[in-house]
């Protein structure tokens, strides 16, 4: 069966990588429960579904999901969009990991889903694009440092697992790919508005080169921007001072 260029399809072809997935990932699931995106032809489902026999896969090409619930019979599968499915329909109140070669052109949407979703999900393992999952795990003062590393890193600690050549695809991309883990952290800052640290992490990078007192104008008077704090460019703010402005604009709010 052929990859759909729409779907971002490229399944995974390379037989120790799929089990160095499904071996990180059982390790790192505390919970009795997974969730695959994206599971194609059923190559990472075969060996999970031995470990989760009541998982959920959601898969979004109809093809793929006729192939699946021929070859994987009792697999509980939805054929959809899993950006635009309810989690707790799919999973009910019960934590799970989330797992999956996920499909490129839709990996970010794919974390901040899970953001979104964070009281119900402890562990992802995940393959990305390099570039993105180098951004979502990059420390502060990198060049690849930004919106989505600083607010997954609010809540989970990414590690690299697995970097991949093209090779290991059919077909073969032209990046790139790489897979890692995120570990939900125990004790998270709760301490903070996060719909504004949400706004304020997302307004200062959308005009990253410019230090942050000319992007937060709007939001703080003017003789406190004048702190040599407010000369600095987001991508070197660390997650504790990205929380700890958020809270000072909140104290000055009208």
């Amino acid at each position: 069966m052929k990859a759909k260029k729409s779907f971002g399809q490229h399944f995974l072809i390379d037989n120790d990588a799929v089990a160095e997935i499904v071996k990180n990932f059982n390790a790192l699931n505390k919970t009795t429960n997974a969730l695959e995106v994206g599971p194609g032809m059923g190559v990472l489902t075969k060996l999970l579904y031995e470990s989760y026999p009541n998982m959920v896969a959601v898969e979004a090409d109809k093809d793929m999901t006729a192939y699946l619930r021929k070859n994987f019979i009792r697999l509980n599968l939805t054929e959809g969009d899993f950006l635009k499915e309810d989690i707790k329909n799919l999973m009910g109140d019960q934590p799970f990991g989330l797992v999956g070669n996920f499909p490129y052109n839709i990996s970010s949407q794919i974390v901040f889903k899970m953001l979104e979703n964070k009281d119900l999900i402890p562990v992802m393992v995940g393959m990305f694009q390099k570039e993105m999952a180098d951004r979502i795990i990059a420390p502060p003062g990198s060049k690849t440092y930004g919106v989505i590393s600083v607010l997954t890193q609010a809540y989970y600690e990414g590690t690299l697992l697995l970097n991949l050549k093209p090779s290991a695809f059919d077909p073969p991309p032209k990046v790139d790919s790489a897979v890692i883990a995120l570990i939900r952290k125990p004790n998270p800052p709760k301490d903070y508005n996060e719909a504004l640290f949400k706004e304020i992490v997302k307004t200062t990078f959308n005009q990253r080169r410019k230090m942050i007192r000319n992007t937060l104008k709007n939001y703080l008077p003017d003789h406190l921007l004048q702190d040599t704090f407010f000369h600095k460019r987001p991508e070197t703010l660390s997650l504790d001072e990205f929380i700890q402005l958020t809270k000072t604009i909140k104290e000055h709010e009208p």
